[in-house]
């Protein structure tokens, strides 16, 4: 069980170099209990790639996402406002 949810959505746009993109973390349980880091980039709109990681204590999964957050904010991520979503 995790001690609190952690899940992180950051976006990096540079309209001059048509770049959109998105980085999605979020660390939860697996059905056998482990905790897994799951990441998932790619071009906004898109489907984009996804990784796993697996680790048996919550505290490996933590620096790891940790980690990763300040690699991408140091390459210019950065959290996205919420956008209003029309429902059809």
């Amino acid at each position: 069980m995790l001690a609190q949810p952690y899940h992180l959505y950051i976006e990096r746009t540079n309209v001059a170099k048509n770049m959109a993109r998105y980085y999605s973390l979020e660390i939860s349980t697996t059905l056998f209990g482990d905790t897994c880091l799951t990441r998932r980039w790619g071009r906004i709109g898109f489907g984009g790639q996804t990784m796993a990681h697996h680790f048996e204590d919550e505290r490996d999964a933590v620096r790891l996402f940790l980690a990763l957050t300040r690699q991408k904010r140091a390459k210019g991520y950065r959290p996205c406002p919420l956008r209003s979503r029309a429902l059809f």
